[in-house]
Order: C-alpha cells, then sequence, then structure tokens
C-alpha cells in the first residue's frame, strides 16, 4: 500500500529570511509540528515572512521546546489578488467575528479594521482592545498559512466608524445595507482598491448610513435575503475578487 499523501505545512515567521540559513521556530509552532503533525528529520516545510514569496526547507533539528528548519530553495510567486480591497467591520460577539476575519483572509482581503458602532453588543477597555487584535492577527497568520498566501493582511487597531469613514481613501467605497440601492456595477471600471464597511450583528443606525454617504460610501444591497454579519462581507468579498479580482 502506497504511502499517503500529505500536504507540506506551512509556517509564517515574522523575521527576515535567507536561502541557506536555519530558522529556529517557537513553541507553539513546535508543537504544532511535533506533535499535531508528528514530522520528523528531513520532512519538508515551507516558510514565508509575509513579504511575498515562501521558502521550502526541511525540518533539521527538533526537541520538546524548539525545532529547527533549514530554508533552502526561495519561490517568488506571488499569489495576491490585484484588487485591494480593505474591510472594516462592526465589532462581532464570541466566534462570529473570528470567522468572517478568518474567511475574509482566504478570499484575499487586503487589511481588516474592527469598528466600534452605535449597535456592538460588545464592550472593550483599551487593553481588551489590544488583546483582541492581537487574537484576530493570529487569525489572519494561520489563515494565510492554510491558503497559501504569501503576504499577509494588517489586523489595525480598532477605532470609532465615523473616523474610518473620514480617513478611508479608496476609489471605490460601499457600506452593507439591506435597505441600500447601488448595484455593484455602478463601480469604477478596473478599481485599484474597494473599502466595504460592514456592521454588527444589529445592523447600522440611520444616522451611520448618513455619514457613510457623506464620506463617499455607496448604499449596497446584496440581494433580496438578509445575510449575517460574518455572511455578508464574505459574499462581498466573493463578488468583488469574480469581476476585479483574481477568482474565476
Amino acid at each position: 500500500m502506497g504511502q499517503l499523501w500529505m500536504r507540506i505545512p506551512r509556517i509564517f515567521v515574522d523575521i527576515d529570511l535567507d536561502s541557506n540559513v536555519e530558522v529556529t521556530l517557537d513553541g507553539a509552532q513546535t508543537h504544532y509540528l511535533r506533535t499535531v503533525l508528528k514530522l520528523t528529520h528531513s520532512d519538508p516545510i515551507v516558510v514565508f515572512n509575509g513579504k511575498g514569496g515562501e521558502y521550502s526547507g526541511v525540518l533539521s533539528s527538533s526537541s520538546k521546546t524548539s525545532v529547527t528548519v533549514q530554508l533552502e530553495k526561495f519561490d517568488p510567486e506571488e499569489r495576491e489578488s490585484p484588487l485591494r480591497t480593505h474591510l472594516g467591520i462592526g465589532v462581532s460577539r464570541g466566534e462570529r467575528m473570528s470567522y468572517a476575519i478568518q474567511k475574509a483572509t482566504e478570499l484575499g482581503v487586503s487589511r481588516i479594521t474592527p469598528l466600534i458602532t452605535a449597535r456592538c453588543e460588545v464592550k472593550l477597555s483599551e487593553s481588551r482592545k489590544i488583546r483582541k487584535v492581537d487574537q484576530w492577527q493570529r487569525v489572519v497568520v494561520n489563515a494565510c498559512q492554510q491558503s497559501k498566501r504569501t503576504r499577509v493582511p494588517e489586523v489595525t487597531p480598532i477605532i470609532d466608524l465615523n473616523k474610518w469613514c473620514e480617513k478611508t481613501r479608496s476609489s471605490a467605497k460601499f457600506i452593507l445595507d439591506t435597505d441600500g440601492d447601488e448595484p455593484f456595477d455602478s463601480i469604477a471600471d478596473n478599481p485599484e482598491d474597494v473599502a466595504i464597511l460592514v456592521g454588527p450583528e444589529g445592523g447600522f443606525e440611520e444616522k451611520e448610513l448618513s455619514v457613510a454617504v457623506q464620506f463617499g460610501f455607496k448604499r449596497l444591497r446584496l440581494g433580496p435575503r438578509v445575510l449575517r454579519a460574518e455572511t455578508a462581507p464574505l459574499v462581498a468579498l466573493s463578488i468583488l475578487q469574480s469581476v476585479y479580482g483574481d477568482v474565476p
């Protein structure tokens, strides 16, 4: 009976990389490779640092606390969409936010900004805001490892919706609204970047919609059905990547 095929694991490291050097991985990565995947000496690994491209390598040594990878050939292949997308999303409870961030990363989002809106049910102190952003950034890294992205989107600090609308400079801007009347074909031809604004579970208040429109956001209705807060941005990103990005 032949050996079962297993996809080569991809690991993100936040350091400079080069061919023919050794990289020592941290405790969590060591546990994942040794205990979960049960890798042994000379097993293949792919390593990337989010700056483009990736390195093939092999596990050169390991202990209970660390794994060392010998980097070999650099592969410069880019897998980023030609369309840059910036997702502003109202903070949701529990796993909904993490799910939306994970799937948005898989769909090629370029940047994610968590937003405080009037109907956010999550109350966060300043210290918890920092911890949440760190947690969501780890979700993004894990999604990049799985989806073979070589550049890691940034989860920016949590800010107020009004401030985000004011500072966003994308060439096309949409706020997802169940009562909106703007179709996707109203987007400018071949936009360089698109901003998508999505509310929390309770949606937006009318004054928030008015502020967004004031700063150039068009009220976009995705269809006749009301989508959940974690579903709506994924539908919007899928359509955008299909029409203007790299999804067939």
